[in-house]
């Protein structure tokens, strides 16, 4: 489990492109400074498990087809930065919202408009995905946990504030940027104990 608290934004160093699945090689000093194989690792809010460590903070892991299909990882390319986050430790401090790290869809980013130490950014919202957004519910945006501002069934708002754009990628992504998107799972759980489906 992850709390969608970004502790570093990486580097993708590689990509091997294995037709349906791929590898990453991904360098993240801080997150490998205590990672062994068989950790998990999220990597712009997708769990990846790490499969080995090559050394100079670097890791490598699996992206299966499922994977790839629903997230962002799909377009990932050489040199593109990353939002990473280890997995939350037994008893570790809790400062975001549960994020299980299984991406369920892929938004777009649709407007900033900057503020005077902030941006306020849509997000578009695929429309099998409305039902779980809520005004001031959490949402993870490509790994991180974020506040939700106002919401419709075609797109959603948030507000950044200065730690999260200088701490993360959506600092620097622009208009018709590709961002993973992870609902709230206590949404999905109630939906499905109450056989309610739109």
């Amino acid at each position: 489990m992850f709390t969608g608290i970004i502790e570093e934004i990486g580097t993708v160093v590689a990509v091997e492109d294995h037709g349906p699945d791929s590898r990453l090689l991904v360098r993240g000093p801080l997150v490998t400074s205590d990672a062994r194989a068989g950790d998990s690792i999220a990597v712009d809010g997708v769990c990846l498990t790490v499969t080995a460590l090559p050394g100079d903070g670097t890791f490598t892991a699996d992206v299966m087809p499922e994977t790839l299909r629903r997230s962002a990882l799909r377009g990932v390319t050489t040199g593109r930065p990353v939002n990473l986050e280890r997995a939350l430790p037994v008893g570790g401090r809790y400062g975001g919202h549960v994020v299980q790290g299984h991406v369920d869809g892929v938004g777009r980013i649709v407007s900033r408009t900057p503020g005077e130490r902030w941006d306020d950014v849509e997000i578009a919202l695929p429309p099998e995905l409305a039902r779980y957004v809520a005004e001031k519910g959490s949402i993870a945006v490509s790994g991180i946990s974020l506040t939700v501002t106002h919401v419709s069934d075609e797109s959603f708002g948030v507000s950044l504030i200065p730690t999260t754009l200088a701490a993360t990628t959506l600092g620097t992504l622009v208009v018709g940027d590709a961002v993973n998107l992870e609902v709230d799972v206590l949404a999905k759980y109630a939906e499905r104990l109450l056989g309610v489906r739109a």
